[in-house]
């Protein structure tokens, strides 16, 4: 037998088992190297540097060499842990049966492992039970955190959060764990600080450079963020999220060939991850693969229907690869319901106009005008809810629907009471504060909307709740914080197109088309370029900024987007008529324009 103390093993679990036993053989037939620590210290040594493996080696030579089983149990759990075996790791966990010195580490453990089961009950448990031995230990409490804000307790896991931080000022995991829960409730900028005070502790800790580069990625620092994609991949180098945050850049700087290469090297991440199919078809759609990017939005669809924004992207995809029959049968097979966004009415209209089919499309289109400025984006009741039955819900998802039903049928009080109860089952919860201030927003009670989204975004300000309370503030005369959240929410993250649309249009409700302007135009650098409304909207304020030479180009380049589009078609009728030379013309678009229904 040969015997190197160089060599370096990179099994996969199916041979796990049977390398580790060759490597303890092994290690007695060989001239051990000299330790410098007990085989005890060197595995935790080895663990702390998540090196499963190699700690596993030194374990179960101690087991071989005649230590207790249970005086290695805990330490061999972790070990399986690390390396993703569940079932191993349940063996020596499942047992709880750990040496007096070691109850925090089994325990800790155990609820680790119950936590990545799914059975959070017995993963509270067993933390529980951690905390009896090990009451400060601020990687303990982070789990706990974690543990709460799975099972919908997102206030209480804040509180863990900064409890670990207290304990841990110098733990990197206890400075990561707050880091996310900040970036959710501040905002992205105030997260980076507890990201890059956790690197100080472990500058190379590939899961916290992750969280660090797509947090500077969503900032718009794009530079940055892919040093430290870098850093990453030069210490792993075939890491999927590295990769997909480099995809996500690519495609935003719109090199969308360099980002589908990105994404395919990237594993799972591009073929099963959510997020990594969506990227996908969105490279897709900007490359003209209409059918494909369909294909991929109709398995995520199926995964997620509640999410409207894979909804209306599907319906773009067919749309703009002709399949309109496809389209007005998946979404326009009945007359509009209240929730459906404006974005996917328009588009189930425009395809019943290029079915020839007018009588369908114009209540679409007309719906669609009059919920283009609503304040609520709805989820749509299932053909088989039930609105009374709401002591009978057995899991809160049910609950959110049938609440979200009972807004969108205008039964504004018993949404308040759904969504109440709710509330006073889940109290740290915030999707039930979120939910409580949609139904009382729905019954015209802005005031105490905006109070529980305000609770709500001290846990987790995503960008949905950032809208509803922008709406909030603006039906309380408040238009001066609508515009600061509108503002903070752009600084924070550029690439949101929606907030830049709602930005640039109170901008222009004030007179104040040279902000309108500059917001339009980077809302049209950051993927909007192609959208009819918000090109016609910047060649509008620039006419009324008195750059007209500019105005008339850019507004005709909106109309040619879509010549059915009944405000861009006025607009640019308008802007035509203050030439003499152009009236004919502009008689011709206006009168075009007044024949448009309302919506399109």
């Amino acid at each position: 037998m040969i015997c190197s103390n160089n060599m370096i093993f990179r099994p996969d679990h199916v041979l796990k088992t049977v390398l580790v036993g060759l490597l303890v053989a092994g290690s007695t037939a060989c001239s051990a190297p000299e330790q410098s620590a007990p085989p005890a210290e060197m595995a935790r040594q080895a663990l702390s540097a998540g090196d499963g493996l190699g700690a596993e080696v030194i374990l179960r030579q101690m087991l071989a060499d005649g230590t207790p089983r249970r005086d290695v149990a805990a330490f061999l759990g972790q070990a399986e842990l690390q390396q993703g075996a569940l079932r191993e790791a349940r063996k020596w966990l499942g047992g709880a049966d750990f040496a007096a010195a070691d109850q925090a580490r089994g325990f800790h453990m155990l609820g680790r492992l119950e936590m990545a089961e799914g059975r959070l009950p017995q993963a509270g448990q067993a933390f529980d039970n951690a905390l009896k031995f090990s009451p400060d230990d601020p990687e303990l409490w982070v789990d706990i955190g974690r543990l709460r804000y799975r099972g919908g307790e997102q206030a209480q896991a804040v509180e863990a959060s900064l409890h670990a931080a207290r304990l841990g000022p110098k733990n990197a995991a206890a400075l990561q764990f707050r880091g996310q829960l900040v970036r959710d409730a501040q905002g992205m900028q105030a997260s980076i600080p507890w990201f890059e005070a956790a690197l100080e502790v472990t500058p190379d800790d590939v899961a916290l450079l992750g969280d660090y580069a797509a947090t500077l990625g969503e900032m718009g620092h794009a530079r940055t963020a892919l040093e430290r994609t870098r850093q990453m991949l030069a210490l792993a180098p075939r890491n999927g999220r590295a990769l997909y945050i480099q995809a996500v850049i690519a495609a935003r700087a719109g090199k969308f060939d360099l980002a589908r290469n990105l994404l395919a090297r990237s594993g799972d991440y591009g073929r099963q991850m959510p997020a990594g199919m969506l990227l996908s078809a969105i490279i897709d759609l900007e490359n003209g693969n209409f059918a494909s990017a369909a294909q991929t939005l109709d398995l995520l669809q199926a995964q997620q229907p509640g999410n409207t924004r894979i909804r209306n992207l599907l319906a773009r995809s067919l749309s703009l690869g002709g399949n309109h029959r496809e389209l007005v049968h998946r979404f326009g097979s009945t007359q509009p319901h209240q929730s459906m966004p404006p974005y996917l009415a328009t588009l189930v209209g425009r395809s019943y106009e290029i079915l020839g089919d007018r009588e369908n499309a114009a209540p679409f289109l007309d719906h669609a005008a009059l919920r283009a400025n609503s304040a609520l984006g709805l989820l749509e009741g299932g053909p088989d809810t039930d609105p009374d039955g709401m002591s009978d819900l057995a899991n809160a998802a049910d609950a959110v629907l049938r609440v979200r039903t009972l807004i969108s049928e205008g039964r504004s009080q018993a949404a308040i009471e759904g969504a109440s109860d709710m509330l006073l089952r889940n109290p740290g919860s915030a999707d039930a504060m979120g939910l409580a201030g949609d139904a009382y927003l729905s019954a015209n009670q802005p005031a105490r909307a905006l109070e529980l989204y305000q609770q709500a975004g001290r846990i987790r300000q995503l960008w949905p709740l950032g809208r509803r309370m922008v709406h909030a503030h603006i039906a309380l005369g408040r238009d001066e914080d609508a515009l600061h959240l509108l503002q903070r929410a752009l600084l924070d993250q550029p690439s949101n197109t929606e907030a830049a649309v709602m930005l640039a249009g109170m901008e222009a409700a004030r007179g104040d088309y040279s902000r309108a302007q500059m917001v339009l135009g980077h809302a049209l650098l950051h993927g909007r370029s192609r959208d009819p409304d918000v090109m016609s909207s910047w060649a509008w304020a620039m006419a009324q900024n008195g750059d007209g030479q500019s105005a008339g180009p850019a507004m005709m380049a909106a109309y040619r987007l879509q010549r059915m589009n009944r405000v861009s078609t006025a607009r640019l009728g308008q802007l035509l008529a203050a030439d003499p030379r152009q009236s004919q013309q502009a008689r011709a678009l206006l009168n075009k324009a007044a024949k448009l229904p309302t919506g399109s």
